[in-house]
């Protein structure tokens, strides 16, 4: 049995995943590119593999047909988009992932985020460093301004309870599934739709998984709804704003800022970067020691697991596999 690790890092901080990998006799080989592979190179290499240790990389339908050694993926994250989890069920690839592990961190980082925009940090630094001058950015604490969530799962939960400590903002949430009342039970969480979340808000923050559905679900349009000194930060999944329609919107002078730190297309090189108002940093939601080290010990336990004894632990849900049916 070989093992092919794609995602990168991998291993850094915490030894043990390697550790399980040597233990358990299986070969394996890990990404050493320190990115994230090309199609092509999945092309060349995952054929030759029995399981994938993997990132965010897209695992398509044709790349497992090519794959016929392939038995098993085994997620380091929460994230399924990237794999077409209904072609591995055709071909008869089992799929797990890590759901929980990431949640904590990336709850967190968008805590930062949003008190990093209201309060101008990084562009007071900016302007400091660059010598552009000493500018006392006037700005707005968390408890005083409208704070809309959109998706209300493990991550976009965790964003609420750690907004209960900032005293009593007022919450907007939406979600496809309704919200139980105890969620949060410091704040009072107000059910909108999109709509009025958007037109309301003075900081939208996402939290939804890419789906068809999802794709392009802040476009020009809905940007253009929201008050002109808004806030809008992604921590999600990148295709979920529209980021030629987010650049053109700030160029425009309509919004405060923004703050994306996932892509549609990863290492970042588009039009963002030179957008005004941006705080940009590179899909490390999930990048603090604990959460990086429990994901890629949970999906290397998994991998080892479903290779010796052919069974999972944290195996994708049937409702993930169906929401893709549904969504084509």
């Amino acid at each position: 049995m070989k093992i092919f690790v794609t995602t990168a890092p991998f291993g850094q901080k915490n030894s043990l995943p390697l550790e399980i990998l040597n233990s358990s006799r299986f070969n394996y080989k890990i990404n050493s590119t320190g990115r994230r592979l090309t199609e092509q190179e999945l092309f060349d290499i995952i054929p030759n593999y029995d399981a994938v240790i993997a990132g965010t990389e897209r695992i398509s339908r044709e790349l497992m047909e090519k794959s016929p050694r392939l038995k098993f993926i085994s997620r380091v994250g929460i994230g399924v988009d990237g794999i077409d989890l209904n072609a591995a069920r055709d071909l008869g690839v089992a799929v797990s992932y890590t759901p929980d592990a990431p949640s904590p961190a990336v709850a967190e980082l968008t805590i930062g985020l949003m008190l990093n925009l209201l309060r101008g940090i990084s562009f007071a630094d900016s302007e400091l460093k660059g010598g552009i001058g000493w500018s006392r950015i006037m700005g707005r604490r968390l408890s005083e301004v409208t704070i809309g969530v959109i998706g209300v799962g493990r991550i976009g939960a965790r964003v609420l309870r750690r907004l209960s400590i900032f005293g009593s903002p007022r919450i907007l949430v939406n979600d496809i599934q309704a919200i139980p009342d105890n969620v949060v039970p410091q704040l009072k969480l107000e059910w909108c739709d999109k709509e009025a979340l958007l037109a309301q808000s003075d900081l939208v923050s996402l939290h939804v998984p890419l789906t068809t559905q999802t794709r392009g679900m802040i476009d020009r349009e809905q940007l253009l709804s929201m008050k002109s000194d808004a806030f809008v930060i992604n921590t999600a999944r990148g295709g979920l704003i529209n980021e030629k329609a987010l650049s053109e919107v700030l160029h425009d002078g309509h919004l405060a800022g923004a703050a994306v730190d996932v892509f549609e297309e990863e290492p970042y090189t588009g039009c963002l970067l030179r957008a005004p108002r941006t705080l940009l940093t590179c899909h490390m939601g999930s990048m603090t020691e604990d959460c990086r080290s429990r994901m890629e010990i949970e999906a290397t336990n998994e991998c080892v697991r479903f290779l010796k004894h052919g069974s999972q632990s944290q195996a994708v849900p049937d409702f993930e596999y169906e929401l893709q049916s549904c969504l084509g």
